[in-house]
């Protein structure tokens, strides 16, 4: 099994994903869309964008 998105609609409405790891926990989460486009839309960029994206630590204000 891999990771898979999963788009559901929260209680407002709205559209949403998650990323599930293969074993079935959720590893990400997506803000809320207005539309499924929109939604389906942020998954792409993740995936074209993010592919190799390094990992920085930041301090918290």
């Amino acid at each position: 099994m891999t990771a898979k998105f999963e788009v559901y609609t929260d209680n407002a409405g709205e559209y949403r994903f998650r990323l599930k790891a293969p074993n079935g926990k959720i590893i990400a989460v997506g803000e809320g869309y207005s539309s499924k486009s929109a939604c389906l839309n942020g998954i792409e960029s993740i995936k074209k964008n993010a592919p190799n994206a390094p990992v920085e630590e930041v301090n918290r204000l």
